[in-house]
């Protein structure tokens, strides 16, 4: 039986996942509920390092509870921030960064992530990765910002360096409503001086 078409963040999952291994770094953009943070602390392993922003209390400390129950709360670092100051956060280069945006779900909606800041954060999460590094976005249009953040963020991808980068798009074409999108950025290797 062939298996469905699924959703963004599994998407998203999917490509991450070959990308991460023991001693990893990676980023978890908006913690949420925590549940994307303790996925990569399980696949970067003790070795390895998550970084993870939010600008609600309550996201953090629900993620913390999450990571110190599952044993891997070590392995990470919280930050009660915007997701926009990772570049001068985060203290070394990274492996992936996953962006999971919209509201902390089983909250209130008044504060979702904003157009301006994801733009901003989009781009320090470029500045810090690694070499053939990966960055995923699942973005929710089912709301005004988060309309406007997807059409900003296609716009963003598109003009994105093809050199430097390779960006995608996954979406579902005749679904009701507004499904989830998954944008998708890969640094390509860099390209040794010849002298």
């Amino acid at each position: 039986m062939a298996q469905d078409f699924r959703s963004a963040r599994f998407w998203a999952a999917a490509l991450i996942e070959p990308a991460l291994y023991p001693g990893a770094r990676a980023v978890d953009a908006t913690m949420g509920n925590g549940k994307d943070a303790l996925w990569l602390c399980e696949r970067v392993g003790p070795e390895g390092k998550v970084y993870a922003f939010d600008v609600q209390a309550e996201a953090v400390s629900r993620t913390r509870s999450l990571l110190e129950a599952a044993g891997v709360a070590e392995r990470a670092t919280l930050f009660n921030e915007g997701h926009q100051r990772m570049a001068a956060l985060v203290p070394e280069p990274v492996d992936v960064v996953m962006f999971n945006l919209g509201w902390l779900p089983g909250a209130g909606h008044g504060v979702t992530t904003l157009t301006r800041t994801t733009l901003q954060a989009a781009d320090a999460a470029l500045s810090i990765l690694k070499p053939e590094g990966l960055l995923t976005i699942c973005v929710y249009p089912g709301h005004d910002e988060g309309a406007r953040e997807l059409a900003a963020l296609r716009e963003w991808a598109a003009a994105l360096d093809p050199r430097r980068c390779d960006a995608m798009t996954k979406h579902y074409m005749n679904q009701p409503g507004d499904p989830p999108v998954l944008i998708a950025v890969k640094l390509k290797k860099e390209k040794q001086n010849r002298e």
